[in-house]
């Protein structure tokens, strides 16, 4: 690892730190780990039982698929008339009004809101609000 690689990495972790001092709730996106994924069962209830061993194989197979992870600002519907009369400068109206959260969504589906931050001139997210383990689960079917 390169030292900008290395200075880059503490900057993200001094932010990450921040955010876990400021009391952001960020415990059920840090729950991909597979001693919280045991709590559930199919049907999403919490379960009492740890995951049998074939059971742990099949959901540790799945574990590293990547997935698609976006941040909305906003969104806007336009004719298409409107749409080819866009040109460099134009601007596009938005539903959502500045400062509000944006949308973190994994594949399309909404997982959390977020607000902008910068780390060494680049952009991330502080997650503010998680949807619950059991919604997202619940989304997925």
């Amino acid at each position: 690892m390169s030292d900008n690689d290395s200075k880059l990495a503490e900057e993200w972790a001094a932010a990450l730190g921040e955010q876990n001092k400021s009391g952001s709730s960020t415990d059920d996106f840090q729950s991909a780990s597979p001693a919280a994924i045991e709590q559930f069962q199919e049907n999403s209830a919490v379960s009492k039982a740890p995951l049998t061993r074939e059971e742990r194989k099949k959901l540790d197979a799945i574990m590293d698929i990547p997935v698609t992870i976006t941040m909305e600002v906003g969104h806007a519907k336009i004719s298409i008339r409107n749409l080819l009369q866009l040109n460099q400068g134009s601007v596009i109206e938005l539903e959502r009004l500045a400062g509000e959260p944006l949308d973190v969504l994994v594949n399309g589906t909404l997982i959390a809101h977020g607000e902008v931050v910068v780390v060494n001139d680049k952009f991330g997210i502080r997650l503010t609000d998680v949807i619950s383990q059991v919604e997202r689960i619940k989304k997925l079917r």
